[in-house]
């Protein structure tokens, strides 16, 4: 008499294993004959089905993909194309960011699906896959720029980790619904990458910088990116109603994006009030000569809560139309004509090339190093705490020991007791 394990047992010739599955006893066919070999198959099979259920890792289609009972226990999911599966995900995301982040995805995204495959299905999609998309991303030629005309070899660490990072929520989502088996992600660690440095501008740089500069305007306003610290988003949508130049302050209450959309700054401690130094304020002086009598604009200024917005009457401090010779120019700087600025007075002045960012590192490390207190430099800078200057600029305040200890010597040693004298001996 045939002996069968467990569970298993002889049906129509062909072998197949019965379990208990939420509170249910279900059978499954194996499709394969009875024999001996293939009975210990099916009781090791069987075996693992049970500890999965036990454990709370069984997923009924991936073990079974053609059972019958896929309509008893789970939805059967439809098969979709990486680029199908894209496109869901970020209608998900949509009520859950910025149009401005989306943006961002959709890019990252756009460009990873294109090494992959639009038309590769979700599901078959394997690590392998992932691991020869990174290297790509890291070592492949590329086209960028406006007309498509520039030519790159290779991209950043930092851009890679995020490409993968949005590749993880992707297949996360996928997972959670059905679409795909696992998330073929999860065993990827981001690429190693060098903590950046801040590499500000020296005063002779800056002055060069600032006299390169094209216009008048120009001038202003990377000087007041400088010795502001604003984000250059906070400066194009900069108003003369937020600005008091009795009391010598900015109030920062909105940012225009890359897509062209007035936004509250980038998080909630980004409304603040700067209180400017001198030097600030004569430059915004300058500045209202040329645009505080011009026309107010009507902005729609977005919400951070989805599918909200208000109305602001503003009058912007940069206006692209006090030197434009198209009359068709908007009220205000868009995000992408500023590096343009910038590059065309690097480039003019000399110096070594930096990013635009930098900008806003040089406010950051000539106050540190004029001994202003972290604290202060990560409230006007629009920080929730210190940490972040900490982080970043720690260096640049280690600069700053001696004259520390300058300031401890003369306002503490009033405290100091005065010792007898020594007897001398």
């Amino acid at each position: 008499m045939a002996v069968y394990p467990k569970g298993v047992e002889n049906h129509g010739g062909f072998l197949r294993i019965s379990f208990q599955y939420q509170g249910v006893r279900v059978r499954e066919s194996l499709g394969i004959p009875d024999t001996v070999k293939n009975r210990k198959s099916a009781g090791e099979l069987r075996a693992n089905v049970v500890y999965e259920i036990k454990t709370g890792s069984f997923n009924y289609q991936r073990s079974f993909p053609n059972s019958q009972n896929l309509s008893r226990f789970c939805a059967v999911s439809e098969e979709l194309t990486i680029k199908q599966m894209a496109n869901r995900w970020l209608q998900v995301k949509e009520t859950e960011i910025s149009r401005n982040t989306l943006a961002s995805y959709k890019t990252r995204l756009n460009t990873c699906i294109g090494i992959i495959g639009g038309y590769r299905m979700i599901r078959a999609i394997r690590t392998e896959d992932v691991q020869r998309l990174r290297m790509e991303l890291l070592k492949g030629d590329y086209v960028y720029g406006r007309g498509r005309n520039m030519h790159r070899k290779g991209r950043s660490v930092a851009y890679v980790n995020t490409c993968m990072s949005d590749l993880f929520s992707l297949f996360k989502f996928a997972n959670e619904n059905g679409y795909a088996d696992r998330n073929v992600i999860s065993t990827l660690s981001p690429l190693k990458k060098d903590k950046p440095q801040p590499d500000p501008l020296t005063r002779d740089e800056f002055a060069r910088l600032i006299g390169a500069c094209q216009t008048r305007q120009i001038k202003n306003f990377w000087s007041l990116a400088v010795y502001s610290g604003m984000r250059h988003g906070e400066l194009c949508a900069l108003g003369w109603e937020d600005v008091d130049l009795v009391k010598g302050t900015i109030t920062v209450k909105r940012n225009l994006t890359n897509q062209g959309d007035f936004t509250p700054p980038k998080t909630s401690s980004g409304v603040r009030t700067i209180f400017l130094i001198d030097a600030a304020v004569k430059i915004l002086k300058d500045q209202l000569e040329l645009t505080r009598m011009r026309e107010c604009v009507k902005i729609k200024l977005l919400s951070r809560e989805y599918g909200r917005s208000s109305e602001e009457t503003i009058t912007f401090v940069f206006n692209p139309k006090v030197n434009a010779a198209n009359r068709a120019s908007d009220n205000f700087y868009t995000i992408a004509s500023i590096p343009q600025t910038w590059r065309a007075a690097v480039k003019k002045s000399g110096i070594t090339y930096r990013k635009p960012y930098q900008s806003r590192h040089t406010y950051a490390c000539w106050s540190l190093s004029a001994g202003a207190n972290p604290n202060f430099i990560a409230s006007q800078m629009g920080h929730a705490n210190a940490q972040m200057v900490y982080q970043v600029y720690g260096s640049w305040m280690s600069e700053n020991d001696e004259a520390q200890r300058s300031i401890l010597n003369e306002k503490l040693n009033e405290f100091v007791p005065s010792l007898p004298h020594a007897k001398v001996l």
